[in-house]
């Protein structure tokens, strides 16, 4: 039995057990899939925090925008009012790339929660088999929370 100790510079990111005479190629490509894979957690989850905080992404043509550009070059977002979550909050994004209709404060609970317990699947204490679940658990979550 052999451990790896897999590094990312000079920061732990997790222990790989393997077998010596498991082929390298085998252990690489493993070793490829844990680590993107809780890149994509994070990145997902970060996503969540954002969509719970101010809505949904604006169209690539107005993100960016201040309101004056906006309404100067006359651009209107079609599916703001079709994505808006009933009982919406008003909250601009100060980056300006979501439409700032966030929803009800339980449902942003609820997403806080969800990209929570996600970033606590992949963290640096758990291995691969717990990590394969929080994507495939967490994938209705979004359309739920914006009907």
């Amino acid at each position: 039995m052999v451990i790896l100790h897999i590094k990312r510079g000079d920061e732990s990111q997790f222990l790989y057990e393997t077998v010596v005479t498991q082929a390298v190629d085998d252990v690489v490509s493993d070793v490829a899939a844990i680590f993107n894979g809780r890149l994509k957690v994070e990145r997902i989850c970060y996503e969540l925090e954002e969509l719970g905080k101010y809505g949904t992404y604006l169209p690539p043509e107005m993100q960016g925008l201040t309101e004056e550009q906006i309404t100067e070059l006359k651009l209107q977002d079609p599916w703001a009012k079709k994505c808006a979550p009933q009982n919406h909050v008003i909250q601009k994004d100060p980056l300006g790339r979501r439409c700032g209709l966030a929803p009800p404060t339980h449902m942003q609970t609820v997403l806080t929660t969800a990209a929570g317990v996600a970033k606590e699947c992949v963290s640096k204490k758990h291995n691969y088999v717990i990590q394969k679940d929080p994507l495939g658990r967490r994938c209705g979550l979004a359309p739920t929370t914006h009907m």
